[in-house]
């Protein structure tokens, strides 16, 4: 039962991300072969750079052609015509719908990240999982933005690659107490409330100019 919540969740995660990174090409003027590069990059970048660092090799995406189907198959759904003009006639709603793709996929991603490290090594030190928990976060979206030619969305957009910091290490330190799904709900939960929070109320970390 648990495996197939897992795979609910990576799917759900790949998804959302898929549509942030279609809509950030849509958003660019892509046609739609950018637009579903950038829709497949934002989905499975993360896992592969998780995979990579972890040794597990080839990389999940590559055994498995599921998760790259979803993320082409929701970028196409996005390009078309109907659904691009119900997206781009409100930019709040546009943003809006972005967030909340970009805010679920990252929380997702980064507890998928460290039940993926702790599957691979039992022994993880919390820096580990932490590590490889944000970086399965956040991974996709700074391939998106280098991709689309901005500037990474974490190092300039509200309480970002933070909030994955604090859910992966809730999760990190829950895991051996609250057992596997109640610390990763408590680490995604954790991520969701402080993107949540940060857009609301506008915070933002100090910058250079300050």
């Amino acid at each position: 039962m648990e495996s197939v919540i897992i795979l609910v969740l990576e799917l759900a995660g790949t998804l959302a991300f898929a549509a942030s990174g279609a809509m950030t090409g849509l958003k660019k003027n892509m046609d739609i072969f950018g637009v579903c590069i950038l829709g497949l990059t934002t989905a499975v970048g993360g896992g592969v750079i998780r995979d990579l660092i972890l040794g597990n090799t080839p990389p999940a995406t590559f055994q498995d052609p599921i998760y790259a189907t979803v993320s082409v198959v929701t970028s196409l759904v996005l390009f078309l015509p109907q659904v691009r003009r119900l997206l781009m006639w409100d930019q709040g709603l546009f943003d809006l719908v972005l967030f909340l793709m970009d805010t679920a996929g990252l929380a997702i991603f980064t507890v998928v990240g460290i039940r993926t490290a702790y599957a691979h090594e039992p022994q993880a030190t919390v820096f580990l999982l932490v590590f490889v928990g944000v970086i399965t976060g956040v991974g996709g979206g700074v391939l998106r933005d280098i991709m689309a030619g901005d500037t990474p969305y974490i190092f300039v957009k509200h309480i970002y690659a933070c909030a994955s910091l604090v859910g992966a290490l809730l999760c990190g330190l829950l895991w051996h107490y609250a057992g596997e799904m109640l610390s990763m709900l408590a680490g995604g939960g954790a991520v969701i409330l402080i993107r949540g929070l940060s857009a609301h109320f506008r915070w933002n970390l100090p910058r250079a100019h300050d």
